[in-house]
């Protein structure tokens, strides 16, 4: 891909792909985990030559990938996960997911396992406008990051960033690094670890590792 081509992918991606996309290095092993349309992994392909590999739950999805020259399966976070051997891959993805999975805690053991590093994003419910929202209306929120309704939400997991941190003690991940992002993923001044950033950040991502 030539440097205009690449530059323009990468404007196209969403403000918090684009962050991922620049921790991961030239040339890296990669697995997007809910790639869906193929846009981040695309990117890395194309414009960072890794070997990058996807898994997807709907077929649209992985019929778009695969459509655009990707290497896209169909499967589920919760149960596909244990079949890739330990440490295959040099980065697992997992965007905006976690909190649509069935089994958040095995999910997560089963990145920092078959990856030397994870990447995980995912909405902050303990951000204050979701907590004003229930305070002062007494329903679910709706934000830019929880659009659903709560009758018909794939998201069956919220947590805040508190709770995520917890979980990841319990299991003994290793938290490298941990951004906090406001509403449209631009990376705000203080670390995502502490409790200013369960409260004022939109969303969280982590570099997360085995210990």
């Amino acid at each position: 891909m030539s440097g205009v081509a690449e530059r323009a992918a990468a404007a196209a991606l969403r403000v918090d792909l684009q962050i991922i996309a620049d921790m991961i290095p030239e040339g890296a092993r990669v697995l997007d985990v809910g790639c869906e349309d193929g846009a981040l992994l695309a990117h890395l392909v194309r414009g960072k030559n890794v070997d990058g590999r996807g898994v997807e739950l709907s077929q649209a999805g992985v019929n778009v990938c695969v459509s655009n020259g990707l290497s896209v399966i169909q499967g589920d976070a919760d149960t596909d996960l244990g079949g890739y051997p330990s440490d295959v891959f040099d980065f697992v993805v997992l965007s905006q997911t976690l909190q649509a999975t069935r089994d958040p805690k095995g999910v997560l053991a089963d990145l920092v396992r078959i990856g030397r590093r994870a990447v995980v994003s995912f909405p902050n419910f303990g951000h204050w406008r979701v907590r004003w929202h229930l305070l002062t209306r007494g329903r679910m929120p709706v934000t830019r990051h929880l659009t659903y309704q709560w009758y018909d939400t794939p998201n069956i997991h919220f947590c805040t960033i508190l709770d995520f941190l917890a979980l990841c003690g319990e299991i003994g991940v290793e938290i490298e690094r941990g951004l906090a992002l406001d509403e449209v993923g631009r990376v705000q001044p203080y670390s995502a670890v502490g409790r200013r950033a369960n409260l004022m950040a939109a969303q969280a991502m982590f570099v997360l590792r085995r210990r």
